[in-house]
């Protein structure tokens, strides 16, 4: 079976473009070599493009399979056998400057929507993006009075087996590459503690007159999501050069918008040692969000502002010079760092640490652009110890974890756990079980009695739409406490008391 997945694996790297036609004998040699194979038996029937049985996740799993079984691959599991098949996939891949090469040919002869077409289906073809992954994740919209929100379970990301944490835990340590942002991640062969990369492929673009990379993210929670990042491993910052960046990266590919987590622990993302944005050919609910109230700052007349009807606190500005957008974005940031207002509990400082901060995003309208200013706040207290502005407790049974850039725009990216709580939970509910006496569901006990009474009648046919509607209103109060100023009268004029002070 191996000559025959080998004589596959080639014929899908020349349907996908990976291989050119002419480098046919040269791949399949090169795979021989990984198997330790001396030859290539002449073929009984022409290769077929991975499809069915053949599907490439198949194709890659049987030679994985066949590695374990001949001494190649030392485990079998989930880690190990990625960290091989993404070599495997390696061997079909051009040179990095290839694919550069055919993408700045693609973005001046054709289009920048052209270039990045080419460069993500590159990126899927590979199985740098693992197709048959993502489709497994659960996605739905949530309908809410801010719009609708994009709901998904991520199930894309494999569970590590005790082994592999054990062999993890018990590796060297290496400081290269120094974060899973880096470009030395580029070709890289991985380890039991970083991901294999041996079939990724950068695109260097230059932002603000420096060095920057693109790229896909490998769990693609929303269509085309990329990765724009420091080619320096320098952290995050929030500043008027940050600005300048996202309007620099929008200009050069208008099809999509950018965004920047937060500088600060608990409002920021996950890696906050590596500058980097994120971005996409995706509209978010927030991005559809209406500006509620409109107001104007002295000396920026040109430049429209307000507010928008998002749970969080957003401050929208627009119009046709960036330049201008930029300063007073850089003076609303000024304002908000250094800003405290004891009535609304929001203290730009206390024992020395700084709270506040913003989560940018620029956008191409028509002919004007956008930039979405979120306001944020890390500060703890007692009551609320991973953080005032952040899910409070009682929602902690859907989602606990930091609210970053995409979660802001209006994506809930649930944990996996949820699939196999919601299954039994739908059982529960419909046989009557007390949730209280669940080890598993109790923490959804409080919610379900407080949304059951919504409804006349809750059965078969309609309980996976009360529970993902219900999830979606979860998500709903999570971006609501994450707002600095609330969705009150109190909150709102708070809110415009800031405003005020920016003249």
């Amino acid at each position: 079976m191996i000559q025959k997945d080998i004589r596959v694996l080639v014929n899908y790297g020349i349907k996908t473009g990976l291989v050119p036609k002419e480098d046919e004998v040269y791949t399949a040699n090169r795979l021989l070599e990984l198997f330790g194979l001396d030859e290539l038996e002449a073929a009984e029937e022409t290769a077929q493009e991975p499809e069915g049985e053949n599907s490439l996740e198949e194709v890659l799993g049987r030679m994985c399979d066949y590695a374990f079984e001949r001494g190649i691959l030392s485990e079998n599991s989930v880690v190990y056998r990625d960290l091989f098949d993404t070599k495997i996939m390696g061997l079909l891949m051009p040179r990095p400057s290839e694919v550069i090469g055919r993408f700045h040919e693609l973005y001046e002869t054709e289009s920048p929507v052209a270039a990045t077409e080419y460069y993500y289906k590159l990126s899927q073809d590979s199985d740098y993006i693992r197709r048959y992954r993502i489709c497994k994740d659960m996605k739905w919209i949530a309908p809410t009075k801010y719009g609708d929100l994009d709901i998904t379970v991520n199930l894309s990301k494999p569970e590590k087996d005790p082994k592999a944490i054990a062999a993890a835990k018990n590796a060297k340590q290496s400081g290269y590459p120094k974060c899973l942002l880096c470009r030395e991640n580029e070709g890289y062969a991985g380890r039991v503690n970083h991901p294999a990369r041996q079939n990724h492929r950068i695109i260097p673009v230059t932002i603000n007159g420096s060095q920057w990379g693109f790229q896909y993210s490998p769990y693609v929670y929303y269509n085309e999501h990329c990765i724009v990042f420091n080619f320096q491993h320098v952290p995050m910052k929030i500043d008027r050069a940050a600005f300048c960046k996202l309007f620099d990266f929008v200009k050069q590919f208008p099809h999509y918008f950018v965004g920047s987590n937060a500088d600060l622990p608990i409002v920021g993302g996950s890696i906050l040692s590596h500058d980097h944005f994120q971005g996409g050919h995706y509209e978010f609910a927030m991005a559809k969000a209406p500006v509620e109230r409109q107001f104007t700052v002295t000396g920026y007349e040109d430049v429209a502002a307000g507010v928008v009807k998002w749970p969080m606190s957003v401050i929208r500005l627009s119009g046709p010079d960036t330049e201008r957008m930029i300063t007073l974005a850089d003076v609303i940031l000024n304002k908000w760092r250094g800003y405290t207002d004891e009535q609304a509990f929001i203290y730009a400082v206390t024992d020395g640490e700084p709270h506040n901060t913003i989560t940018p995003i620029a956008r191409k309208r028509g002919e004007n652009y956008e930039l979405d200013l979120v306001l944020r706040n890390n500060i703890t207290t007692e009551e609320h110890p991973l953080g005032v502005y952040h899910p409070h407790a009682k929602l902690h049974h859907i989602k606990k974890e930091n609210i970053g850039l995409i979660e802001v725009m209006g994506l809930a990216v649930l944990p996996a756990r949820l699939k196999d709580e919601m299954a039994k939970l739908k059982a529960a509910i419909l046989s009557g079980a007390n949730l209280q006496e669940d080890a598993e569901l109790e923490k959804h006990a409080d919610w379900v009695k407080e949304f059951m009474p919504k409804y006349d009648k809750i059965d078969e046919s309609n309980i996976d739409s009360i529970i993902e509607a219900e999830i979606g209103l979860v998500f709903m109060e999570v971006l609501e406490d994450a707002g600095v100023y609330k969705r009150t009268p109190e909150g709102q004029a708070a809110f415009d008391r800031f405003i005020h002070e920016l003249g």
